[in-house]
């Protein structure tokens, strides 16, 4: 059974660094894909990084060069180190994660952008990033 744990999350002031873990574990594709997504209320979820097997990342354009998604070689952890983080980064933070297929690569990956979310079928729990002025 795969299972998809998120660590760390809380509140900081604007400016700030912070940094979310995924664990991922039994996620047994030959190739895999990893994203974090954040939502607020009332808002649409968006892709905020992702990071394939591949070692291809893409990033939401508003976090480029603030974030950044390292990941262990076999995609069992994969990080979101967040830097310089805005009020903007208030949100509910996802990690999601699913096989690396050749579709997803293709029509994201290759293009530099983040699969939707219907692109992922094991998510964890979440965890609250409040940032604060």
């Amino acid at each position: 059974q795969v299972s998809v744990v998120e660590s760390g999350g809380g509140s900081v002031e604007a400016g700030q660094s912070l940094q979310l873990s995924c664990r991922i574990s039994s996620l047994t594709y030959a190739s895999k894909c990893v994203a974090w997504f954040r939502q607020v209320p009332g808002k649409e979820r968006e892709g905020v990084a992702v990071i394939g097997s591949n070692g291809r990342t893409a990033y939401e354009d508003s976090v480029k060069g603030r974030i950044t998604i390292p990941a262990d070689s076999d995609m069992g952890t994969v990080h979101l180190h967040m830097n310089n983080l805005t009020l903007e980064g208030t949100a509910i933070y996802n990690c999601a994660a699913d096989g690396l297929t050749s579709g997803k690569e293709e029509r994201y990956l290759a293009l530099g952008t983040i699969p939707t979310a219907s692109e992922f079928g094991f998510w964890d729990q979440g965890t609250q990033v409040s940032v604060s002025s």
